[in-house]
């Protein structure tokens, strides 16, 4: 992959981008823009952009790449990602045995032994590893390797003990820690320094503005990280401007009163999108703690409580909506669902419907429907936060979904095109570290949904991780997500294979790549090779650049 070719004032305030293609609505063929400060000045042809070019500008030849709306990742965790980016990684591990081994070679170079990403459905044992294997690998060391899916970990006996696991919640002794024991491993394993925390941080930052990501809504939460994490990550972002993805706050803390409200806004200096996010209604189906109508396929006798009743999500959401602050919770069970619904429908008895519509609250996950749902999300204006990888990583007739839920049930879930079809707001992220970030993965996670009812378009997938990211965290300026003169200049550039116009039905988009029709193009995903983005530009900061 070659770099950018520039020439001019590196630093120049004004900026040629020509010789490519530009993604925008404003002109669908444009191959140059023109950058000025912060914005977009002009998008044109390229014989245009000769008339305009001088000395005084940076003038980048494109060499046919693509300038593209940055992506926005809709859900993510900062800190995590960025320990997760520096630990073991388990999520290509094909059996058991494998992750003992890796275990032990790196119990050899340290105290402790960190890992993410194992799933046991896939390997022959089926089973995740006890505490006295990870005893045995980790030589004694303290273990903690947290499942795929985050809602879940292995730990050792050694680290048990050290935590403190006994007679909590969620941990039997056997090896795997979920709810409140989980949270209590999480913490202990995650004491950190404030310069390995910025670390953490700026490593996960570093990794999403190289993979096209503008802004990243980071999904902070008590049982996750303490709120001095998120105001770390504020103050990192605060210190050096223009270096990093926006950062969308949220804290997902239950209140029960205005002032608890208030006092939680001031704690992060007024500067939370919103009270929602990993706000838990439950937990995830890989851990087997998600909410669902009927059981576990696999795990007959688990019976799983909701974490927050009914009256306890309803004041949070009646509390939030007064304030006109956005709310929301983590579901994913569709018995989950129906009890984030119940609690709209007591909060809207309560303060008023219009009240609750206003404050545009999210949902995040929603990867089971229960039936009303698409009509009662629709009602109260919610928006449904996704994650297209969870369908490409889990679903189809194997995977572990229908394993949990059975075949049937599993094909109806992650349903971004029911959703859409029906007009409730969708927007996309990744989840780090639960699945990677690669939004252009996630695209084509979309157009080819593992049931063909669920497939959308490229282009509406572009724009839910794009403009409709920025929209779902009440972005103020309703110019971001887009590429026109007056927007602001926040943007990525992408080595693609070919251009085209990509739908869920062929048919469709045999007519649609007709020049007549002003479809801007998007990199053709079926090519063997997805696009590398090589710059990304927030308000006209270059923040990444594959060629420094």
């Amino acid at each position: 992959m070659s770099a950018l070719s520039t020439a001019g004032q590196q630093r120049a305030q004004v900026t040629l981008y020509r010789n490519g293609s530009v993604y925008s609505p404003a002109d669908p063929y444009a191959t140059a823009m023109l950058v000025e400060g912060g914005t977009v000045a002009w998008i044109g042809s390229e014989q245009a952009a000769t008339s305009i070019a001088d000395s005084s500008m940076e003038i980048v030849d494109l060499d046919g790449r693509l300038v593209a709306p940055g992506f926005v990742d809709s859900h993510m965790h900062t800190t995590d990602s960025g320990l997760a980016l520096g630990s073991l990684d388990l999520s290509r591990t094909a059996t058991l045995a494998d992750l003992l081994d890796q275990v032990a070679r790196a119990a050899a170079a340290g105290d402790v032994v960190l890992g993410h990403g194992w799933d046991e459905t896939r390997w022959p044992e089926k089973r995740p590893p006890t505490a006295e294997e990870l005893e045995r690998a980790g030589g004694g060391k303290s273990v903690y390797l947290s499942r795929v899916d985050v809602h879940s970990a292995a730990v050792s006996s050694s680290l048990a003990v050290r935590a403190g696991l006994a007679g909590i919640q969620g941990w039997d002794g056997a090896g795997v820690v979920r709810t409140e024991a989980h949270a209590a491993a999480r913490r202990f394993v995650h004491q950190m320094t404030n310069g390995q925390r910025q670390a953490a941080q700026r490593r996960a930052l570093d990794h999403a503005a190289s993979r096209g990501y503008v802004a990243v809504a980071e999904m902070a939460a008590p049982q996750i990280v303490p709120a001095e994490d998120l105001l770390a990550l504020l103050e990192l972002a605060d210190s050096e401007p223009g270096a990093f993805p926006k950062i969308l706050p949220y804290w997902g803390e239950l209140v029960s009163s205005a002032d608890e409200l208030a006092a939680l806004l001031d704690r992060f200096g007024g500067r939370l999108r919103g009270l929602a996010g990993d706000l838990n209604i439950d937990g995830s189906l890989g851990s087997h703690t998600a909410c669902v109508h009927g059981g576990y396929a696999d795990l007959v006798a688990e019976s799983t409580e909701p974490f927050l009743s009914v009256e306890q999500a309803a004041g949070h959401l009646a509390v939030c909506s007064e304030a006109g602050v956005q709310g929301g919770f983590h579901v994913i069970g569709d018995a989950g669902l129906d009890r984030a619904l119940d609690a709209l429908a007591a909060a809207a008895d309560r303060v008023g419907l219009e009240t609750v519509r206003r404050a545009r609250h999210r949902f995040e996950h929603v990867e089971m429907l229960p039936p009303g749902a698409v009509e009662q999300l629709l009602h109260f204006g919610v928006t449904a936060s996704m994650q297209p990888l969870f369908d490409a990583y889990w679903g189809g007739s194997e995977g572990m979904y229908a394993s949990r839920v059975g075949a049937e049930r599993a094909l109806a879930m992650n349903a971004v095109g029911t959703l859409q079809t029906a007009g409730v707001p969708v927007c996309l992220g990744s989840d780090a570290p639960v699945t990677e970030q690669d939004p252009w993965a996630a695209v084509k996670a979309c157009l080819e949904h593992n049931n063909p009812e669920q497939r959308i378009s490229a282009r509406a997938a572009f724009l839910a991780h794009t403009r409709a990211g920025w929209r779902a965290a009440n972005e103020p300026n309703p110019m971001q997500g887009q590429l026109a003169p007056g927007t602001p200049a926040t943007f990525a550039v992408w080595d693609v294979d070919e251009l085209s116009v990509q739908t869920a039905d062929s048919r469709v988009s045999a007519w649609s790549t007709d020049a007549r029709a002003g479809t801007p193009l998007l990199p053709s995903l079926d090519t063997g090779r997805l696009p590398e983005c090589v710059r990304t530009v927030v308000e006209g900061a270059t923040i990444f650049d594959a060629g420094s």
